[in-house]
């Protein structure tokens, strides 16, 4: 009789986790992580066990360095399913987040102490949001941004017109930039509609794209129409990869809401 090993354990600091490819167990060495972030862990755990989730492309996000990290964005359940999916990657990820966030009691101790970015929207703030996660990206942090900026609002779940923010930070560090889209969330929680339906438990599948290569853009004139047209090709893949998880055609534009902050 063959005994069952786990398909994860820790030893050591050394997180073990199933390869996809050849059904063995590799060892992701967990990034150093402080007390915040433990206690995160301990709640975004259990949060993420709501849905059970599927990943492909996990292996494209390298295990040092600085990583950009381009999602869609379709719940309030997000946050904690991406941030349990890239921790056990080996890495502790950091969200740009809404300012708002960090003024609710508890949660701005586990997200500020975890190492996220308050996100100041229409003030002098936000360009001080970038240069924080300008230095977490040029330190060799892991950062995590919904270009969207909110839960998207076309009516079919795709992404929609974006904020040039992703573009700015994209061309000015040199780091994988990894499109990657998330779907069934929503179906777990609409944001919109306030719907909660954890059962039965359904499926969230997370998909990573290639790196993005920007070599051909990082030399010109950083203008408006620089950054947006490299946010939209940074969404197209995000969409393209969303259009695989859910195994139909993409709309060829993106949605536009009738407030769109550039």
């Amino acid at each position: 009789m063959v005994a069952q090993v786990p398909a994860r354990r820790r030893s050591r600091g050394i997180f073990f986790r199933q390869s996809s490819t050849r059904g063995t167990h590799v060892p992701a060495r967990i990034e150093k992580s402080g007390f915040w972030v433990m206690v995160t862990a301990l709640i975004f755990y259990p949060l993420s066990w709501i849905g059970k989730t599927v990943s492909v492309g996990g292996e494209r996000i390298r295990r040092e360095g600085g990583v950009l990290l381009v999602m869609n964005h379709v719940s309030h359940l997000d946050p904690p399913v991406d941030a349990v999916f890239v921790h056990r990657q080996g890495r502790v990820p950091r969200f740009l987040a809404k300012e708002s966030l960090f003024r609710v009691p508890v949660f701005k101790y586990l997200i500020g102490g975890a190492g996220s970015i308050p996100v100041a929207r229409r003030s002098a703030g936000a360009g001080e949001s970038l240069t924080a996660a300008n230095e977490a990206l040029r330190s060799g942090k892991l950062v995590i941004i919904y270009p969207e900026g909110t839960i998207t609002k076309d009516p079919d779940g795709w992404p929609m017109r974006s904020r040039t923010g992703v573009a700015r930070l994209a061309l000015e560090n040199d780091v994988p930039v990894v499109p990657a889209a998330r779907w069934g969330t929503n179906h777990i929680f609409d944001g919109y509609s306030k719907k909660f339906r954890p059962f039965p438990r359904k499926k969230v599948h997370i998909r990573l794209g290639e790196p993005v290569d920007l070599s051909a853009y990082r030399d010109r004139p950083m203008t408006n129409e620089l950054l947006r047209e490299v946010t939209d090709l940074l969404m197209v893949k995000v969409r393209d990869e969303l259009a695989e998880i859910r195994q139909e055609p993409a709309p060829s534009e993106f949605y536009v809401a009738r407030r769109t902050v550039e």
